[in-house]
């Protein structure tokens, strides 16, 4: 008779490789999704000029920091999930080390969300950051639905 597996075994949520990537995806798009319909609302009464400009200042910064940021963390998230075999914990799309920093990340959002700072210079960092997480998204969503080993 096999022995039973140790009991945070039995309990883990275990997922494929695939399940981890669209995983990774969905969270990222989800949560810029939620930063760009947070700013849209902040901008929605502002004047249409300011808005416009808070939107295109947000949309320039998405691009730099989706290329120059976020595809490196998505990268490197790849080249750990890619090689991966048998089934994984379902939190394991991103290193566990990570989510102390998504902990800051969010409370530093909040602090700046609910400061005197006014939502209109806040809406471009809130677009910046919420833009450039969707358009990183894609990459975990290509690697998932095309599972090519030459994958780049």
């Amino acid at each position: 008779m096999d022995p039973e597996p140790p009991l945070r075994d039995k309990w883990k949520p275990g997922v494929s490789k695939t399940a981890l990537l669209l995983i990774a995806g969905a969270v990222w798009m989800g949560v810029g999704i939620g930063l760009d319909i947070l700013a849209w609302s902040w901008l929605k009464r502002a004047p249409t000029t300011p808005a416009l400009l808070s939107w295109a200042i947000g949309i320039t910064a998405a691009l730099i920091i989706h290329h120059f940021g976020f595809l490196r963390i998505v990268d490197r998230n790849l080249g750990r999930i890619r090689p991966m075999e048998g089934r994984q914990c379902a939190f394991a799309f991103i290193p566990w080390r990570s989510y102390l920093l998504i902990a800051v990340m969010i409370i530093l959002g909040t602090l700046l969300r609910h400061s005197s700072i006014p939502k209109l210079y806040l809406a471009p960092v809130y677009i910046g950051i919420g833009t450039a997480l969707i358009l990183s998204s894609i990459r975990y969503l290509r690697h998932a639905l095309t599972p090519r080993s030459d994958f780049q």
